[in-house]
């Protein structure tokens, strides 16, 4: 159990977002540079911060999670949220958002003919999930992929998310950089280019080179196939400003600019670490006041709902959510001292959760069926030819012990057919736990193909009322 005091507590959370501010409105004049910058400090006016889509997207993820709760809300409904609220159409936000709005669900929204997979997104919003989850950093991770999904699918954006959002989650408890870094690692493939890009900087510092060498081993590595404004590089960028900043925050937040590229993104992520592990007295008082304290947005749809607009109006809104996101007992709230006495760096350590999501398709989503979860894996892309064949594998996990009998039934374009099973048994096995089952199913396509081919599988689980329905689409 983790005991936080209330006041301390809020005041690491109204650092973040103050810290996310600072460094989004440091960054944002020099989004886009290559080579180095040579910055000294702000290059706006004072009074104002500039608007800035990292924060902007985690207003909407705050208010989905107050209307939905930590149990129900998930990929596909932070999907509805993003179609309803979210405005930008570019890059990675414009791919998902058409492809959700062509009916793929998440993550085959972020997945799809996204060439913009592995770029920063998703790691750039993390913050309101370890807020919500502060030292919980499996919640904290499996919110951040179901939210990075949407627009990343299985891309390296994905990656940066998971790794962000376990450092800034485990920040909450444990105010060591490095240790907060090796956390973060152990929660992502050691041969993804995350962490080989963060891994570079890591032994730049610890070889005794400079920033600048640090920041071209990184960049060369990126450039030779990835190119500018992907996660790997400039999650690195935010490492290099931690690392050879020493924990002064002006220091840190002008060295991730320095390193150009996405510069209001790796600042403003920057900031806000630095805000959870040291809280208000970290940030200095100029700074601050450069900025203010308003949210100014540039993606919400503001005609469409309320958001907070100022950084302590959302620390409002976090602080009285956490009672619902700290259900499951493992954290507190109290008014004593905090206390972090159980926790150990080792085990918050691990990569069971990227082990378990990353080891699916790709090609894949989940559907709840409230007595079950249906996992729909696809064999390649939504796609289809006249005449072709499409796999489909569906996976049942039982959410309760009582073993069940589905019935399965495909509705189908007109002349397709669907191969296999028409019941599927959900029953234990030897030492399973809840009952699961899988079965592989072809869908084969006549010369009736389509633009959008709709398709939805039908499962009707017998004793109970509901009826599950599974939509699939396929690009023809």
């Amino acid at each position: 159990m983790i005991h936080f005091n209330k006041d301390e507590l809020r005041d690491k959370i109204s650092a973040c977002w103050i810290g996310k501010n600072i460094g989004g409105t440091l960054g944002t004049p020099y989004e886009g540079k290559t080579g180095l910058n040579d910055i000294q400090g702000f290059a706006t006016a004072p009074g104002k911060p500039l608007p800035n889509d990292d924060l902007d997207l985690q207003l909407i993820w705050l208010k989905a999670m107050r209307e939905v709760g930590p149990k129900a809300l998930n990929a596909k409904i932070l999907g509805e949220y993003w179609v309803d609220y979210i405005t930008p159409f570019w890059n990675e936000y414009g791919n998902g958002k058409a492809n959700m709005m062509a009916g793929l669900l998440p993550p085959m929204s972020g997945q799809y003919k996204n060439d913009w997979k592995d770029s920063n997104g998703a790691w750039i919003r993390t913050e309101i999930w370890a807020c919500l989850f502060p030292g919980l950093v499996e919640e904290a991770i499996k919110f951040a992929f179901e939210d990075a999904c949407v627009d990343h699918g299985f891309g390296e954006g994905s990656y940066a998310a998971i790794f962000i959002a376990a450092i800034e989650s485990a920040a909450f408890v444990i105010q060591d950089i490095r240790t907060l870094i090796k956390i973060g690692l152990s929660k992502i493939p050691a041969d993804c280019r995350v962490a080989r890009s963060v891994n570079i900087v890591l032994e730049a510092f610890d070889a005794g080179l400079d920033w600048k060498e640090a920041h071209k081993r990184v960049t060369d590595d990126s450039l030779a196939d990835l190119g500018y404004f992907q996660a790997p590089a400039n999650v690195a960028y935010v490492v290099l400003g931690l690392l050879y900043g020493g924990g002064d925050f002006k220091k840190t937040l002008i060295l991730a600019v320095n390193c150009a590229d996405d510069t209001d993104c790796t600042a403003a992520t920057a900031g806000s670490i630095l805000g959870i592990v040291y809280g208000m007295k970290a940030i200095p008082e100029d700074w601050r006041a450069h900025i203010g304290d308003d949210i100014i947005t540039l993606c919400v749809a503001r005609g469409q709902t309320w958001v907070p607009g100022t950084c302590t109006q959302l620390t409002d809104e976090v602080m009285e959510t956490l009672p619902l996101t700290l259900f499951r007992g493992k954290a507190a709230l109290i008014n004593g001292e905090s206390d972090f006495s159980g926790v150990r760096p080792e085990d918050y350590e691990g990569a069971a959760f990227c082990e378990r999501m990353f080891s699916r398709s790709p090609w894949s989503f989940e559907m709840d069926l409230h007595y079950a979860t249906a996992l729909i894996e696809l064999d390649g892309p939504p796609e289809i030819a006249p005449g072709g064949c499409v796999g489909v594998k569906l996976t049942l996990r039982g959410k309760v012990g009582m073993q069940k009998h589905i019935a399965l039934r495909w509705v189908l374009p007109e002349g397709w057919r669907a191969e296999g099973s028409a019941n599927m048994p959900l029953l234990h096995r030897p030492r399973s736990g809840n009952p699961s089952a899988s079965e592989s199913f072809q869908l084969l396509a006549n010369e009736n193909v389509g633009a959008k081919n709709r398709i939805i599988l039908e499962l009707v689980c017998e004793g109970r009322p509901g009826v599950g329905l599974v939509p699939i689409l396929l690009f023809g």
